[in-house]
């Protein structure tokens, strides 16, 4: 099993908070001398909310979405001295383990279905991408992806596999259709549905998705109450989407249905 391989930056220089939401990131320089945008362990969902951006993300790359690089990112103490917000201060101060970060993307554009069209099969591929993931954060409200140089890049996928917000449930969450798509931005376009399934499934298969799953450090997987370990934790995210991969025409009849009713 050939596992894809993240880097590990070390944060240089706090540059500013991007105020978004509850988990406060903020773009800071690394060692590396690129722009990212952080995320703490310590905000908002912790460890969870890393470790669905990093699923997320993965899984997004393998099938061929654009998605910013995402590194692990080591932070210093030091840096929450010359923020004036509290909140932000304290974020900066007691978040020294590991964090996650994202690539910065300078100059984009948010993505908006009503100025920018894309082809049914790539709204199509977003829709099935997020069924799989159950991501509930890809509405008109707030789209999570961004026009780079004319192309489409997704962002944020920290809202996906909410299932690890109540593990004591998740065996029959696993093939359960998505209800939540029916608020979806691109549902109106994925007409293409059938046609990406196939395709889609195939490179999703259970070594693309352990490799992925191999990923996530075990620091993040320890102090769930659900497992015993943290590979039995890890076991459960593989599971799960193996599972979701294996029943997609579940939640793509889902998304059809939803796409009939919408329009």
């Amino acid at each position: 099993m050939n596992s894809p391989l993240l880097r590990t930056v070390n944060v240089t220089r706090y540059v500013t908070p991007l105020r978004e939401g509850g988990s406060l990131p903020a773009i800071v320089e690394a060692d590396d001398q690129f722009l990212y945008v952080l995320k703490f362990r310590g905000a908002g969902q912790g460890s969870k909310a890393l470790i669905a951006e990093l699923i997320g993300g993965e899984i997004a790359r393998a099938l061929g979405f654009n998605v910013p690089e995402i590194v692990f990112a080591n932070l210093d103490s030091s840096f929450g001295r010359m923020e004036d917000d509290k909140k932000i201060q304290d974020l900066l101060k007691t978040n020294t383990e590991l964090n996650l970060a994202l690539h910065y993307l300078s100059d984009t554009i948010t993505f908006d279905s009503l100025v920018k069209k894309v082809n049914t099969i790539l709204t199509s591929q977003v829709v099935w991408l997020d069924c799989l993931l159950i991501n509930v954060d890809r509405t008109s409200r707030n789209t999570n992806m961004l026009l780079w140089h004319n192309e489409l890049w997704l962002i944020d996928h920290g809202a996906s596999l909410y299932v690890h917000h109540n593990w004591l449930d998740w065996e029959r969450q696993m093939q359960k259709p998505f209800t939540q798509v029916k608020d979806h931005v691109m549902l109106p376009y994925a007409t293409q549905l059938e046609h990406v399934d196939a395709p889609f499934r195939a490179i999703l298969t259970s070594d693309k998705i352990r490799s992925i799953v191999s990923l996530v450090p075990d620091e993040w997987l320890i102090n769930e109450t659900a497992f015993r370990s943290a590979e039995e934790h890890r076991e459960a995210y593989a599971h799960f989407l193996e599972s979701r991969v294996a029943h997609s025409d579940i939640f793509v009849k889902e998304a059809q249905h939803a796409r009939a009713t919408r329009i």
